[in-house]
């Protein structure tokens, strides 16, 4: 059993990670904040689309991360505005609840929806929305806290708590026929201290789908950390791209050199 174990886990490291920036959108610009609190202006996210997809990275993610508590859709406009700029994967968040905003955004630009808050409190969701349009069209995020010994899972933005655990609804969200999960641990969050590997790494050792890996990074090799101890399939983050700290080329050279299969 080991053995076998250890073959997926060489596996998965040879598969090529990818590297995401996520625009986290409110009143139509990109803004990040620490612990999911304290959000600042990022920049205008048209724009930085076009940057990111001019300048390798390998996915692009756009959350509406208002639209639940404001109880509204996504901002279709913008999403077409930004599908326009970009022609790498572009996943689209906030606010969605049906198959109909899930066909509104795909007719809009979007590849991929990843779907949070809702799947949570209607699990049936994912199943619908896999039937409709594929696991390959269905990112589930999960904002989660470390509380009492336990990851806690978290809504709206992370404001609410659940009484759910991050690894029994990982694995509920996989058996549903979600294509990947999008972790985030609420503690890292902006912190510029890394990822959370331990996590990371039981998710991926539970699980057979792929693991996005989201919140703390700070600096390159936190990205490397995350592929080698964490054994994320890729790496999301925000700041460190939106304020140039860390520029994508130069962060998957330095991911090559440490054996880490990246697209150059």
């Amino acid at each position: 059993m080991r053995f076998v174990i250890s073959i997926i886990k060489i596996e998965k490291f040879l598969i090529t990670k990818r590297i995401i920036p996520c625009l986290d959108i409110k009143n139509g610009r990109t803004v990040k904040g620490t612990n999911f609190v304290n959000l600042r202006d990022a920049g205008d996210p048209v724009e930085l689309a076009k940057i990111y997809s001019q300048t390798g990275a390998d996915e692009l993610v756009f959350l509406d991360i208002s639209a639940t508590e404001e109880r509204r859709k996504t901002l279709a406009d913008l999403v077409l505005r930004v599908a326009s700029q970009v022609n790498i994967p572009f996943t689209v968040g906030g606010g969605i609840s049906s198959v109909e905003d899930v066909n509104i955004l795909l007719q809009n630009g979007a590849d991929k929806v990843s779907i949070n808050s809702s799947a949570v409190k209607r699990p049936e969701l994912i199943n619908e929305l896999v039937a409709k349009f594929g696991s390959q069209c269905v990112v589930v995020a999960i904002d989660a806290k470390y509380i009492d010994n336990e990851w806690i899972v978290h809504l709206v933005g992370g404001k609410v708590p659940t009484e759910r655990n991050l690894f029994d609804w990982a694995r509920e969200v996989e058996s549903r026929g979600a294509g990947e999960i999008l972790f985030t641990s609420m503690d890292n969050d902006g912190t510029k201290d890394g990822f959370a590997n331990e996590a990371l790494a039981r998710l991926s050792t539970e699980l057979t789908i792929p693991i996005i890996a989201s919140g703390g990074a700070g600096n390159m090799q936190h990205f490397a950390d995350a592929f080698i101890d964490g054994e994320a399939d890729a790496a999301l983050a925000a700041s460190v791209f939106h304020f140039k700290e860390i520029k994508i080329p130069e962060l998957k050279a330095m991911l090559a050199t440490q054996g880490i299969a990246v697209r150059l």
